[in-house]
């Protein structure tokens, strides 16, 4: 069974993940506040976070900081979850490296199938142990990623993005497809959501960036010179 995080200080809430997350098969630990769950995620390191924002003590940004300066910690999946709706917030909490992020009040049915997208984007790949593409190279297995030999860490859903995008070097992809095949959304409502994850992928590329190109009007190319080409082993 994986194991899921809830850090969350309304007990009702709280109570009310756990009881769904119970429901679809998912083990779980709780913790009430962010201190003991930043301790919980270092001695458990969950398969995935639930993590609230507005908390006492430490708040869900800094205990996402602190998640990301280690590295038994940083790959560990994130979904924020605060009262905060303005997109503004949403856009801030992404662009700091959490993977998705709802609101409340919020579904718990919607919350399980963001949990289960995100989990399936974790999950190592199984054919194909390693992808070169151009000066980039994946190890599946393992999610690292390489940019011209030097090794850029990269989050789950901003690993399969590239692969994605790699495994179909050269042709211009729909947005819709990014967000359904990628990222596990049924609808283009998210659209800020890839972009975010886009823009936040751009920085990781260094001297490569100008290889990620947007095209407008329908979603986003990686361009590799047919003489770099790519290969799977």
């Amino acid at each position: 069974m994986q194991t899921i995080l809830v850090i969350e200080d309304e007990a009702d809430i709280a109570d009310l993940i756990a009881f769904n997350l119970r429901r679809n098969n998912f083990n779980v630990e709780m913790s009430p506040d962010g201190l003991h769950g930043l301790a919980a995620a270092r001695s458990l390191l969950p398969d995935l976070i639930v993590l609230d924002l507005m908390m006492p003590g430490m708040d869900g940004v800094s205990l996402f900081k602190e998640l990301q300066r280690e590295a038994t910690t940083r790959k560990i999946p994130v979904i924020m979850l605060t009262a905060r709706g303005q997109t503004e917030d949403k856009i801030a909490g992404l662009e700091i490296g959490a993977d998705d992020y709802m609101t409340k009040p919020f579904s718990p049915k919607e919350l399980m199938l963001r949990i289960k997208n995100l989990l399936k984007r974790s999950v190592p790949a199984s054919s194909g142990a390693e992808l070169k593409c151009g000066p980039f190279r994946f190890i599946k297995n393992s999610l690292k990623f390489y940019v011209d030999g030097e090794e850029v860490d990269l989050t789950a859903t901003e690993f399969k993005l590239m692969l994605y995008l790699s495994e179909r070097r050269n042709v211009p992809q729909d947005r819709h497809d990014l967000l359904m095949e990628v990222m596990g959304y049924s609808s283009d409502v998210h659209s800020r959501t890839l972009d975010t994850h886009m823009k936040r992928l751009r920085r990781k590329l260094g001297d490569r960036v100008d290889l990620l190109e947007t095209v407008r009007g329908v979603g986003y190319k990686l361009n590799v010179p047919d003489e770099e080409g790519s290969s799977l082993t």
